[in-house]
């Protein structure tokens, strides 16, 4: 890709699943791009040239507009809420069937033969997971500051957390322990754990800010019920699963080295899959398309050509 292709403003639309639920999305194209629809409607983008964004939580909403509008310069990039959070129906149930079904309506709403599939964190595991159920309609895959096969990542990480977070542990366990905290409450709640996953403290107020904004009020149900089904998974069987599926899709890993979480923990997946490159950012940490944007941008760039 030799030109830069500015994005326009995205077009918003509910797809409603098979069970009635209202999930929000955002379709970004480039600003030359003429619709095949009216723009209350969902365009038809060419069967192999659009993406789809998962984003992290579980339970939050999307955050994923600047990667969608670098993605938007090769063709469609779709984002969503998942069910429960952000601008879509809080309706469960909250399982990991069900979410993977939520993505494959967004994907034939939007009418994509095999999106270029796209998740950060949690949503990287989402996507991952679609891959592994769903491998015929993935045309590849970006695997962002996911956290690999296991959890023995955990205990690492949360002593990382509580080492960031002791500043502000006061403050965090009493609004946390607000039997009905305000909107107000629960925002200042998000704004002291977001701030530790950013390597720069002096552009970490920036960037949670506008991580932020809009806020929306999650249900903690989501986190709960797909946090403890994840954990049942064994790390043996998904390799073993990693391992056979086609080598014919790619993937690219995409680790911030500065991520809380421990990047050794995604080792088990990038060795499992049969054709995986993986692009670490030495200054980036769990948002690395915020860290890092100039080489984010060209991992991303030389990825999807």
């Amino acid at each position: 890709m030799t030109a830069h292709v500015r994005a326009a403003a995205p077009t918003e639309s509910f797809v409603v699943t098979d069970d009635g639920c209202r999930l929000w999305t955002a379709r970004h194209e480039a600003a030359n791009a003429a619709p095949d629809v009216a723009a209350s409607d969902v365009a038809k983008p060419g069967p192999d040239s659009a993406a789809i964004l998962c984003h992290g939580g579980p339970g939050f909403w999307d955050t994923l507009a600047p990667i969608a509008e670098l993605l938007a310069e090769r063709g469609p990039a779709v984002r969503w809420d998942q069910r429960g959070g952000g601008r879509s129906q809080h309706q469960g149930p909250y399982t990991l069937h069900r979410f993977i079904a939520d993505l494959d309506a967004v994907r034939s709403a939007h009418q994509v033969d095999r999106p270029v599939l796209v998740g950060h964190s949690w949503g990287a595991s989402l996507a991952l997971q679609y891959f592994l159920a769903c491998p015929d309609r993935v045309r590849s895959l970006i695997y962002i500051a996911g956290v690999g096969l296991s959890w023995d990542w955990r205990p690492e990480h949360n002593a990382a957390s509580a080492r960031a977070l002791a500043p502000a542990a006061a403050k965090l366990a009493a609004l946390r322990a607000l039997a009905r905290p305000t909107a107000g409450q629960q925002r200042e709640a998000d704004v002291i754990r977001l701030l530790t996953e950013f390597p720069d403290r002096s552009a970490a107020r920036g960037h949670v800010e506008r991580l932020l904004s809009p806020y929306f009020v999650g249900d903690p149900a989501v986190n709960q019920a797909l946090n403890a089904e994840m954990r049942g998974l064994t790390e043996a069987d998904l390799i073993e699963r990693c391992r056979a599926l086609p080598e014919s899709v790619p993937v690219l890993i995409i680790d911030g080295a500065l991520d809380p979480r421990p990047r050794w923990a995604v080792d088990s997946l990038a060795a499992a899959l049969p054709n995986v490159r993986r692009v670490t950012l030495t200054a980036a940490g769990h948002l690395p398309w915020l860290d890092s944007p100039a080489e984010f941008a060209a991992a991303i760039r030389e990825f999807v050509l």
